[in-house]
């Protein structure tokens, strides 16, 4: 029988990869449900593709543009339009899978419906664990959901890992998260003040969203992700760890308690995690290219620790920082970082000030009781404020 597919997110990167992987085994999979923001053309084409059931746009000026025009090439897929629509269809019964792919804390709620409903859920958008902790992993035990990362990072530790993972804690010694570096991994961090958006959104080995780009190149990302990590994995802080690869290969690794160290390795395409997550516990076609080792260049590993790594990523430590504080501090981290990216690729702010933002955020916001979902909503937007009047106060 093929599984039903929901793609929530599917105009972005990781949205486009996850259908092209679909496309090549379509006796396996069915698009059920697509959600997008804005991109109502790229939507449009996919729905011409892949006859989804249902389309859904965040929007209602988006969504009732997609109507008319599905109407008029008669496509059969239903148009809705809405945030709780995505919601509604990241929950639907006839979904098998769910890929949550929606950038920011934006594709929480959904998430949180998905995992409720005990979905296979894919999970691209690492702001569900980032803003939603422990109270996310609640929903997903109490629906009796199947969570798998998609970041290749997070897919490299659970393809490293042994597969019960009541064993983890007395095997692991360690998870060693790989970071490119991005753009600037040599520059002089006295001239990062002068970055441009595009500059920083030429990643050198992965084609990513602006977002995400800016992120990898003040190494953010990186510090969401060992959010990620400590969530996902249940291993203390302090056991997860950071290695600058350049080359991207390797894509991260698990340390044991007997020295030895497992990796997982592969060429720079999200359409192998996105493969495995889609076929687990077993393997298929993805669509990427092999990895040829008598061409490989030279891999190579830099400390996070040095004096100028800290200079130019001096963002990274928050990390650490955040799991540190309350329940609710990597909420504040992760809506300050936001908001900062949004201000720095806007022209509002330097992207040197993107950490200042998000320092002085998370000392000026400080949660409370963290226990639900709204809580995490209103602490959320606690600190989009906060966060709003420092770039204001910054603003260029």
């Amino acid at each position: 029988m093929t599984e039903r597919v929901v793609v929530l997110g599917s105009t972005g990167s990781i949205g486009v990869n996850t259908l092209d992987v679909i496309s090549r085994h379509p006796e396996r999979f069915e698009v059920l449900a697509l959600t997008a923001s804005t991109r109502v053309d790229l939507l449009l084409e996919q729905c011409v593709r892949f006859r989804p059931v249902v389309a859904v746009m965040a929007s209602v000026a988006h969504g009732r543009v997609l109507a008319a025009r599905c109407r008029d090439l008669g496509l059969p897929t239903e148009v809705v339009y809405g945030p709780e629509q995505i919601a509604r269809v990241a929950a639907d019964e006839r979904a098998d899978i769910v890929m949550a792919a929606i950038v920011g804390a934006a594709g929480l709620a959904a998430c949180m419906q998905a995992a409720r409903a005990g979905k296979r859920l894919l999970l691209a958008n690492k702001e569900a664990l980032v803003v939603g902790g422990a109270v996310f992993l609640r929903a997903v035990a109490e629906g009796g959901a199947t969570l798998l990362p998609i970041d290749s990072e997070h897919s490299a530790i659970f393809q490293s890992l042994p597969d019960d993972p009541l064993t983890w804690p007395q095997q692991i010694d360690r998870l060693i998260l790989t970071a490119s570096g991005g753009p600037f991994r040599t520059r002089d961090p006295a001239t990062l003040r002068d970055v441009t958006p595009d500059q920083a959104c030429a990643h050198p080995n992965w084609v990513m969203g602006r977002k995400i780009s800016v992120d990898s190149a003040t190494m953010m990302n990186k510090a969401l992700e060992v959010v990620e990590a400590h969530y996902l994995f249940g291993v203390a802080p302090a056991q997860i760890d950071v290695v600058i690869h350049p080359q991207s290969v390797i894509h991260s690794m698990v340390q044991y308690h007997d020295a030895s160290v497992v990796a997982q390795l592969g060429t720079a395409d999200m359409r192998g995690p996105i493969a495995y997550g889609l076929s687990w516990p077993t393997r298929m076609v993805s669509g990427a290219a092999a990895l040829d080792f008598t061409a490989l260049p030279a891999l190579t590993f830099e400390s996070i620790h040095t004096l100028e790594h800290k200079a130019r990523f001096p963002g990274l430590q928050l990390a650490w920082q955040a799991l540190a504080g309350p329940s609710g501090s990597t909420a504040v981290l992760n809506a300050a970082n936001e908001v900062a990216v949004e201000a720095f690729l806007a022209g509002k702010v330097r992207f040197d000030q993107i950490h200042t933002v998000n320092m002085d955020t998370t000392f000026q916001v400080l949660p409370g009781a963290v226990g639900s979902l709204d809580d995490l909503l209103a602490l959320d937007e606690a600190a989009r404020q906060a966060a709003g009047a420092i770039v204001r106060r910054l603003q260029v």
